[in-house]
């Protein structure tokens, strides 16, 4: 769901899986691998005056929102992974998932929260 690619994808091939490719991006190069339309946001039409000011506040906005999403995306990343993995006894317990995963949550909430 995150790096947009599908299990069956034509790149997964002998041993390599999404496992893998997601555990071969990690921490290094996880938002290589993200689905961009995560990092997209619709940019406010009336605020856009084309100008050159107007460009360097869009992008210093977007290369925030890239390392806040980074911030929040690598530990789901990693609840993946940890929920992946071939043998069944390293796997996480549902109750470690969705108790990391809420936690996760209200953090990205209170971020946001902040940010307004």
């Amino acid at each position: 769901m995150f790096t947009g690619k599908r299990p069956t994808d034509d790149m997964f091939k002998d041993y390599f899986n999404i496992h893998k490719f997601v555990l071969m991006a990690f921490l290094n190069h996880v938002m290589d691998i993200v689905d961009p339309s995560l990092l997209f946001q619709e940019e406010d039409e009336d605020e856009d005056d084309g100008g050159e000011e107007t460009i360097m506040r869009n992008f210093e906005s977007q290369r925030n929102n890239k390392k806040k999403m980074e911030e929040f995306l690598v530990p789901v990343l990693r609840i993946g992974l940890m929920c992946s993995t071939t043998s069944p006894r390293e796997r996480m317990t549902m109750n470690d998932v969705v108790s990391n995963l809420k936690a996760i949550r209200d953090s990205f909430l209170k971020s946001k929260d902040r940010n307004m």
